[in-house]
């Protein structure tokens, strides 16, 4: 067994160190001089441990020790140097990275935190009412100017794409950016230069292209978020490797993406020259996109931010590409949302899905014939899962999963009729879901971690704590009386109004069960404000009031507040966290609603996933790729630069990716109906391994 570490520990910084050769659990302990200042213990092998060194430390002795199952200890003494400033995590790099710079980054966002939600909330308004004002689509699109013929060879990047044998590999993600862990680990796996996975005989090398589907970060679309969340882990996964070709990346907004306008997006990833992400490049001058991969196949991604309908200059892009496809082509269609959620309600993304669609259906040539454009496979993002419906001859892939956190399955309608590329006279097609990822059974027990939600959301506890104080002291009325009940009514009807109207904005629409639900909440918040408020007046009237009429004093009203104040800040504290969790965890449970709301406020970074494609001939295939759990902040061991091999960080233990469902092979047959089926890696042909 042996303790091994990069860099001399610092005073006042984070020190990284693992133990090598350790058989079963080991017992780890740090300690500065005679005093301990860490100890933990670790089942993984090998350990990896990251502590803090006391600021003022520096030339004192860092003793560490580990213990294993088989009674085998060892010892290793360092000295604790100065410290020295570490860079801003906005200027760290592949070069000039260290290992303990990993506890620095990220965490997941906490959703739930007041000062975040009033941001959000602004910036949902801002986007919503002026965006559409000021939509930078239209001036990208004013800027890029390129002549038509000139826009259509920009398209065609199948000579980078393609390999030897002519087959075009490429990665699909979305939903990544927001904590390190579970962002890096995805990351790492698109860049192996192959991956084995378990239910594949054979392993899949790394894609030539990667295609983002949206929300690059979260939770808000910043210049420093993008370099710190999106762009660093990916940069760390895959550094420069020097060569003269390199993979690209392309990539469409989500809805984060758009909360400042798109400004941090396009300057970011839409310009002239390249934008270096580690080894990969972007290329792209607009937030959409058409390329050409191959003779017979194209990717569009589309950009459905603000609007019902696609801008206009989108439009004409999308024309203008599908003139110039070949008869027959075959079209990979990415969206920010998967708008066939929402197809009976046709909702905004659902028009614009079937808008561009109906742009590739009516696409025609110089005499006037139609192009017989396809669209058999439909990736989106947006839900933070994996779901698969089939339907029309295409199919409708829902891969969130790339680092964002985890959205239940629980929503997924079994069935979806839709109206997509039909005639109105005409009955809708029906989709059906095939496979989802977690499953149902799965999402409903992940919900019961709700039940600890005040913990994992201290923040709001503490806004909620703040309104049972507002409340309680406007309801006890200085204690001059029992309750002021009247006062109680008008409490319980802002506060359930309040309630409605946060659940109507997240579920878009308005019911009786909505009402009921908020009304049954606002009623147990009220239930624990009237409860503290009786509590404090009976040890009042009980204990502290003939106390203070001994010695001839009187309540001031300001403290009456911090009497209650003791109550409501560590009662009703407790209690609000159960109330709003238990109703995230009961109403997404059994009244199919708060789905989001409810796995948001867990910030669960398992259950990652992506998709690998591969493309030969008249057949697409889909390798839906899952990792079920992802290291934790000391799962990543460093890579010094002489003995890197590829990427910086590595998994201290070995990562095991699993194929979601059998590789799904669509085959596109313009002659009649699109195949599609799904095949065991054992039945695909030999030229697809």
């Amino acid at each position: 067994m042996e303790i091994e570490n990069e860099e001399p520990p610092c005073a006042g910084q984070w020190f990284s160190f693992w133990i090598a050769g350790a058989k079963g659990k080991t017992k780890i302990e740090a300690r500065v001089d005679a005093k301990r200042i860490f100890a933990t213990e670790c089942a993984d092998h090998p350990c990896h441990a990251l502590i803090q060194i006391p600021a003022g430390a520096e030339n004192r002795t860092l003793r560490i020790s580990a213990t294993d199952a088989a009674g085998v200890t060892c010892e290793q003494r360092l000295t604790i140097q100065a410290g020295k400033p570490r860079p801003e995590l906005t200027a760290l790099m592949p070069e000039n990275v260290q290992a303990a710079d990993v506890a620095r980054f990220p965490t997941m966002t906490g959703w739930f935190a007041p000062l975040l939600l009033a941001k959000l909330l602004l910036k949902v308004i801002i986007s919503d009412v002026f965006g559409q004002y000021a939509d930078r689509r239209l001036i990208s699109a004013a800027l890029d100017r390129i002549s038509t013929k000139g826009l259509r060879l920009r398209t065609d990047i199948s000579r980078v794409v393609q390999d030897e044998t002519g087959a075009v590999w490429f990665d699909y993600v979305s939903d990544l950016g927001d904590g390190f862990d579970a962002t890096y680990a995805i990351a790492y796996l698109l860049a192996q230069p192959e991956l084995q996975v378990k239910g594949c005989e054979y392993p899949l090398p790394r894609g030539n292209l990667v295609v983002m589907g949206g929300d690059q970060v979260y939770p808000t679309a910043t210049r420093d978020d993008y370099t710190v969340k999106m762009r660093l882990p990916y940069s760390l996964a895959l550094p420069d490797q020097g060569g003269k070709s390199h993979p690209l990346i392309l990539l469409i907004p989500g809805n984060h993406d758009w909360y400042d306008g798109l400004v941090s997006f396009l300057a970011s990833f839409c310009r002239n020259d390249p934008t270096a992400i580690g080894d990969w490049q972007t290329r792209q001058q607009r937030s959409y996109f058409a390329t050409k991969v191959s003779d017979n196949w194209w990717i569009w991604g589309i950009d459905i931010a603000l609007v019902r309908d696609m801008d206009q200059p989108q439009a004409d892009y999308f024309v203008a590409i599908a003139k110039a496809m070949p008869q027959g082509a075959n079209i990979i269609l990415c969206s920010a949302e998967p708008g066939w959620y929402k197809a009976a309600e046709e909702s905004g993304s659902f028009r614009t899905l079937s808008y561009v669609s109906r742009i590739a259906d009516h696409a025609k040539d110089e005499h006037g014939n139609k192009k017989d454009l396809r669209i058999p496979l439909v990736l989106s993002g947006d839900s933070h899962h994996y779901a698969r419906y089939v339907g029309g001859g295409a199919h409708y892939i829902t891969s969130g999963g790339g680092g964002a956190f985890l959205h239940g399955t629980l929503e997924l309608k079994p069935e979806i009729e839709a109206r997509w590329l039909i005639e109105e006279h005409d009955e809708p097609v029906t989709l059906a879901l095939e496979t989802c990822y977690p499953t149902r059974a799965e999402s409903e027990r992940l919900l019961d971690g709700n039940t600890n939600f005040g913990a994992l959301n201290p923040g709001l506890t503490w806004a909620w704590a703040s309104l049972y104080l507002a409340y309680s002291f406007a309801l006890t009325s200085l204690h001059t009386a029992w309750l002021n009940w009247d006062v109680a009514l008008i409490e319980f009807l802002i506060l359930a109004g309040g309630v409605w109207a946060y659940v109507r904005y997240q579920e878009r629409y308005s019911s009786f069960k909505i009402i009921a639900a908020a009304a049954a909440q606002a009623f147990a918040h009220m239930a624990v404000i009237v409860g503290i408020s009786v509590l404090a007046w009976w040890i009042d009237e009980r204990v502290l009031s003939p106390l203070l009429a001994r010695w001839h004093l009187h309540w001031h009203w300001l403290f009456w507040l911090v009497y209650l104040g003791a109550f409501v800040f560590t009662l009703g504290r407790w209690a609000a966290g159960h109330v709003f969790g238990w109703s995230l965890l009961i109403t997404s449970r059994t009244l199919d609603m708060n789905h989001k709301d409810a796995f948001s406020a867990m910030r669960l970074d398992s259950h990652r996933h992506f998709l690998r494609l591969r493309i030969r001939g008249d057949t697409v295939t889909v390798f839906p790729i899952k990792l079920d759990e992802v290291p934790g902040r000391n799962g990543w061991r460093f890579n010094p630069p002489g003995e890197r091999h590829l990427s910086v960080f590595s998994p201290a233990v070995e990562l095991r990716p699993e194929l979601i469902e059998q590789p799904i092979e669509i085959r596109v047959d313009h002659e009649s109906t699109a195949t599609t089926q799904v095949k065991a890696p054992g039945e695909l042909p030999p030229d697809a391994r």
